[in-house]
């Protein structure tokens, strides 16, 4: 079995995700809980950190110690592959790589707000991850000065992550033409990068999920899972 945890990374994609199960953004004990359910591969691209906790490093150790391969980009994704990669969590895209080379060493630079899962988790917000880069496009193509694009980067950097809508960062009383020129030339690196996870996540070699002689009883998830995330 091979298991997606994504949410408003992929909004608006579409991408064929047969043979995947997809599950909500990850928060603590779901990658443990994936293990336990025969996951075989497992990619990490959206989890929770603000009101719930969020996923936790020792489950995905608990993973690849079972022959669990673990993927990670985009968002929390991004973050774990990063810190992860040594013990065998692969990075994939642009931002886990960023996150692994240092480069890249804000956390908040992927957080963003989100509507509801009955709503297809629908992003309210402009992770800063998506802002640079589309910056850079509008910047390059002449459609904004260099001193705009400074300009803007600032504002983007202030705001708190719930606070900064694409309106917010480009007020439509200070130069309307860049909000929409900003909205046509958008890159959205998230979902690039959760993207290629995707295509990883289905063609990934995996060593099989070596379960223990019962790791479904609920005693083993208790005495061997949450004690080590608690601690």
């Amino acid at each position: 079995m091979r298991v997606l945890f994504v949410g408003p990374s992929l909004y608006g994609e579409t991408p064929d995700l047969t043979g995947i199960s997809v599950r909500p953004p990850a928060r603590q004990g779901d990658i443990a809980q994936a293990v336990l359910d025969g996951a075989e591969a497992i990619g990490l691209v959206d989890g929770f950190f603000d009101a719930v906790a969020a996923p936790w490093h020792k489950e995905i150790l608990f993973a690849l110690g079972r022959g669990v391969t673990m993927l990670g980009s985009s968002s929390m994704g991004a973050l774990r592959a990063a810190e992860c990669a040594t013990f065998g969590m692969l990075p994939i895209g642009e931002i886990a790589q960023a996150y692994g080379s240092g480069a890249l060493d804000d956390d908040a630079a992927v957080a963003i707000s989100h509507g509801p899962e009955e709503l297809g988790y629908p992003p309210l917000t402009e992770p800063l991850v998506n802002v640079k880069p589309t910056l850079a496009r509008l910047r390059n193509q002449q459609l904004i000065s260099e001193g705009e694009q400074l300009r803007i980067w600032e504002r983007a950097c202030r705001l708190y992550f719930k606070d900064r809508s694409i309106e917010a960062l480009l007020p439509a009383d200070e130069r309307p033409e860049i909000l929409a020129a900003y909205r046509e030339h958008r890159v959205n690196r998230k979902a690039e990068d959760a993207l290629l996870l995707v295509a990883e996540l289905k063609t990934c070699t995996t060593a099989g999920n070596q379960r223990s002689a019962d790791p479904q009883h609920p005693s083993f998830f208790s005495k061997h899972i949450l004690p080590g995330m608690l601690g």
